[in-house]
């Protein structure tokens, strides 16, 4: 399957290409190729969009983490304000990190 994230993933921009889907059943085809270089293969831009989606996907439990760590400020303020050390903190932040192990 021909995707966006195929080709920005082989070093072309949005602006080498207009992707299309007629709703025909054929899928997405590269309606205008404007770039310089030559047009990629279909597996050329499969295999890349395959190798970013595998890396995009070992990172979902970063991308989880980030949502549910408590804002800088508050990290702050548990620091400060509990007077213990940044146990608090430490707690907190590993709470996260269990919840989505690496």
């Amino acid at each position: 399957m021909i995707t966006s994230r195929g080709l920005i993933e082989l070093g072309f921009t949005r602006d080498d290409f207009r992707l299309q889907d007629n709703s025909d059943g054929a899928g997405v085809f590269i309606a205008d190729w404007n770039s310089g270089s030559p047009q990629p293969s279909v597996a050329e831009i499969e295999a890349a969009h395959t190798t970013w989606q595998t890396a995009y996907d070992a990172q979902a439990y970063a991308r989880s983490r980030a949502l549910e760590y408590p804002s800088i400020g508050d990290q702050l303020d548990m620091i400060y304000h509990n007077g213990d050390g940044g146990a608090t903190f430490q707690a907190a932040i590993k709470a996260v990190k269990d919840k989505y192990p690496k």
